[in-house]
């Protein structure tokens, strides 16, 4: 293997900034800023947008609103 061609793999903290859920892992991302962890160690962070804390298929809530556009797909077709 070639020396110093692969990235840092390294142990960082993933947050859902909509619902405040974080995860420790290991991963290559490159980051910017730190979180302070419940171990009391300082790692790197990255915010995310959407986790499966807050994503409507692992939520519950998709399912409901596909059921809802079905029917009224249904309803407007047949003129009911």
């Amino acid at each position: 293997m070639k020396q110093d061609i692969h990235p840092e793999y390294r142990e960082v903290v993933f947050q859902d900034i909509s619902s405040e859920f974080a995860i420790l892992t290991r991963s290559t991302v490159p980051t910017r800023e730190t979180i302070k962890w419940e171990d009391g160690n300082e790692y790197p962070l990255l915010r995310l947008e959407i986790s499966s804390q807050s994503h409507p298929f692992y939520t519950g809530k998709q399912h409901i609103l596909q059921t809802a556009k079905q029917v009224d797909k249904f309803r407007q077709r047949y003129g009911k």
